[in-house]
């Protein structure tokens, strides 16, 4: 990784400093917290002020390499802290979500009303038998009951794993039995582009090999025929959940016991159970909620555009907001239905203050023009976030520009489902911002860039990103695979949790996220990274969107292959393809130029938003495309794959 800051990379030098008007009512600005010198204090005394405690921890950090506990002795409930000290506290009336359905329904729906809820439901749970400790299945589409569900089992401490919507059967029934999940909660369906994801059919087949499994719960939300209902096993939500008390007594949990799991899945092996605890998850996600994102409880309005079935949904729908008494937008549907203007159109009409998003949702909207959001009063914003992969400087300045009117600072966020909560952004009150940096860690947090060798590189330098000490929020193992918590995590370098993520900092020690270390391509000796490249590319105004992966090359030993998206108004031509090449031979310097350029109407995405390079280094080097059950839309590889075989240009010059 030496070479990763080869003079001539892509730099940025533009400097977005926050505003005098925003400094003058943030909560963080020059001075706030001093936390580098006693990490475990400042923890403590965030744990001590944002959340409530049913028993005081006595020891901050129990620290056994690589094994943490946070916050010991201390008891708690995560869903009394998301919800009843809030009722209890007089604002049981605020809103807790703004629900917009795909078809245009809505509920609005309040604490108090959240409460009563997640009550019933928990009192429901254990009436099928669920008990503190047990693990339960959540495979549902993004509705209000996905988020009580989650609630009521940290309710009667109860572990859920959410699988995401979007998963086929047999990535369902391997969660499930991994986990040995005793109730499974689903939905009859759920409602895309104006067609129905038949939820319970894809989640009976996945039961046909489930053991553990003893009761579904069922919630009817596309009211299609045909749902099969397997007498002494699945029970309608409606039937049950309505007639219970709302009145439950919460759980006082252990600071480390388990509260959920979420699974990770890599392109080898079997997904990995990631296991999160109650006290230190929720300090922190609470903790980086409140000061990343700027929150005023009273005006703000929040919408995290993620799915509760990846960790940004659990850490910026559910528990992040919930315990900040946060009002936040949930939505059903996808951004281009039924028109490219939703997004903007739900922003005007709940008066949205805070969005946080993905870069490649942001490079879709390039794509498809500024007179979308232009069509829509986006005046009610003040905060502009980024998560998910590595965002390229023009998409953040049009980001910027275009959602944000040049006046909201954009908070770019790097962390992980193993770390549970943001690690490395930018504070909106006090970071001067570069477009495509991640800025700085966060206070509390240590995080270095290391070589080969494991020692730091220095300012400038390149390498991998490693975190140097333990943080509240971090995983607790791999769900009954301690070896392999130790093996994929803390093996690489001595103390030191490796990422498996690229980073440089530049001479003023900002941090840039470089993409995964597998998508560091090895060109003529020189290790050229990805999302620079890509970001040249969208440097380019006729580019919305590109992904770019190493392929074998006799000579070099790999070549650069680049898949471009236009922005509306340009066609592709060869004489764009030349444009190109000279143009990033220019930004970044010649040995990052594409060998090849394809141009395709899209690109292969998982239905959470990431680019699936793997199969994108399939299609260049004509290996077969194996698993692709994750992708919004299937058919966009394989038509890539053709066109690639017929037109992409080779040119060795």
């Amino acid at each position: 990784m030496d070479d990763v800051t080869l003079e001539g990379l892509l730099e940025e030098d533009r400097l977005f400093a926050p505003s005098t008007e925003f400094v003058s009512n943030a909560l963080v600005v020059d001075g706030t917290f001093a936390a580098d010198a006693d990490f475990e204090s400042f923890w403590a005394a965030q744990a001590t002020e944002l959340l409530d405690w049913d028993v005081d921890f006595h020891t901050v950090l129990e620290w056994k390499h690589p094994f943490a506990k946070w916050f010991l002795g201390g008891k708690l409930n995560v869903s009394y802290n998301c919800l009843d000290r809030h009722v209890i506290s007089g604002h049981g009336d605020q809103v807790a979500f703004h629900w917009e359905g795909e078809p245009g329904d809505s509920r609005v729906i309040s604490y108090t009303e959240m409460l009563a809820e997640v009550c019933r439901t928990a009192n429901s749970l254990k009436s099928l038998g669920v008990e503190k400790g047990d693990r339960v299945a959540i495979y549902m589409g993004m509705v209000p009951e996905l988020a009580v569900a989650m609630l009521a089992c940290a309710r009667i401490g109860a572990v859920h794993s959410v699988v995401f919507g979007g998963f086929t059967a047999d990535s369902l029934r391997a969660r499930i039995n991994d986990a040995e999940a005793k109730v499974l909660i689903t939905g009859d369906g759920a409602w895309r582009r104006g067609g129905i994801v038949e939820l319970k059919a894809i989640a009976d087949d996945a039961m046909s090999g489930t053991p553990a499994i003893e009761k579904c719960l069922v919630l009817r939300r596309t009211g299609h025929d045909g749902v099969a209902m397997i007498d002494g096993r699945d029970v309608w939500w409606h039937d049950l959940v309505p007639s219970q008390s709302d009145e439950c007594v919460p759980e006082s949990m252990d600071a480390e016991d388990l509260l959920f799991l979420l699974y990770t899945s890599g392109t080898t092996g079997s997904p990995k159970g990631i296991m999160h605890t109650t006290g230190g998850y929720l300090t922190q996600v609470a903790f980086t909620h409140k000061y990343v994102f700027d929150l005023h409880p009273e005006t703000d309005v929040f919408w995290c555009t993620a799915d509760c079935g990846w960790v940004t949904g659990h850490s910026y729908i559910v528990y992040g907001p919930l315990a900040n008494r946060a009002t936040s937008v949930m939505y059903e549907g996808t951004p281009d239905f039924p028109d490219k203007d939703r997004f903007w159109q739900i922003i005007e009409k709940y008066k949205v203050t805070t969005l946080y998003t993905a870069p490649t949702a942001i490079r879709t909207f390039m794509k498809w023009g500024s007179e979308y959001p232009a069509g829509h009063d986006l005046s009610s914003l003040r905060l502009l976030g980024s998560v998910g992969e590595p965002i390229n400087p023009e998409a953040w300045v049009w980001y910027f520009e275009n959602i944000g009117g040049s006046r909201c600072p954009v908070v770019d966020t790097w962390w992980q489902t193993e770390t549970g909560a943001i690690m490395v952004s930018p504070l909106p009150g006090k970071t001067v911002a570069k477009p495509g940096s991640a800025t700085f860690p966060l206070p509390g947090i240590g995080a270095d860039i290391v070589g080969d060798d494991g020692e730091p590189v220095g300012i400038p330098g390149g390498g991998y990103l490693v975190l140097t000490h333990p943080w509240p929020s971090m995983l607790r193992g791999v769900w009954g695979d301690p070896q392999r918590y130790i093996d994929t995590y803390w093996s690489r370098f001595d103390k030191k949790y490796f990422a498996g993520d690229g980073a440089k900092r530049d001479g003023e020690g900002y941090f840039w996220l470089l993409g995964r270390v597998d998508d560091i391509m090895l060109v003529a000796g020189h290790n050229i990274s990805t999302t620079e490249v890509e970001s040249a590319l969208v440097s380019h105004p006729a580019v919305a969107e590109a992904a770019v992966v190493g392929k074998t090359h006799e000579t070099t030993g790999q070549a650069i292959a680049a898949f471009v998206t236009l922005r509306s108004g340009y066609e592709a031509s060869q004489e764009l393809v030349a444009e190109l090449r000279a143009h990033v031979a220019e930004q970044i310097g010649p040995i990052a130029k594409p060998q090849s350029v394809l141009f395709t109407d899209d690109l292969p995405k998982t239905r959470s938003g990431k680019i699936m390079r793997r199969l994108l280094r399939n299609v260049a080097e004509d290996e077969s495309l194996g698993d692709t059950t994750t992708l919004a839309d299937p058919n966009v590889v394989a038509g890539i794959k053709a066109l690639y075989a017929a037109d992409a240009t080779d040119d060795d010059a």
